[in-house]
């Protein structure tokens, strides 16, 4: 298999989500339709998500995510500011 030029890291809009889960999708040598059987999701729904549909439903990316391969980590951003808890 050849060697993938993705970068795998922070994403910040639904359209660079699905760039990256496409390409990855790709690297792998997945057809929207191979995703969709094994996944139970419809083709549509991967083509509107890959494309960055903002309005996708969670459930259907997580699971979309896991035929995948992939996950998610949610972790503060560098340099935010947050409020001291009072003691």
């Amino acid at each position: 298999m050849a060697k993938s030029n993705i970068t795998y890291g922070t994403i910040r809009t639904t359209e660079e989500f699905g760039r990256l889960v496409r390409a990855h999708r790709k690297s792998r040598h997945l057809t929207l339709e191979t995703v969709s059987g094994l996944g139970n999701l419809s083709t549509r729904f991967l083509s509107e998500f890959e494309r960055g549909k903002e309005t996708a439903e969670i459930g259907k990316i997580l699971k979309a995510l896991r035929t995948l391969g992939l996950e998610v980590a949610v972790q503060p951003r560098a340099n935010t500011i947050t409020k001291d808890e009072p003691s």
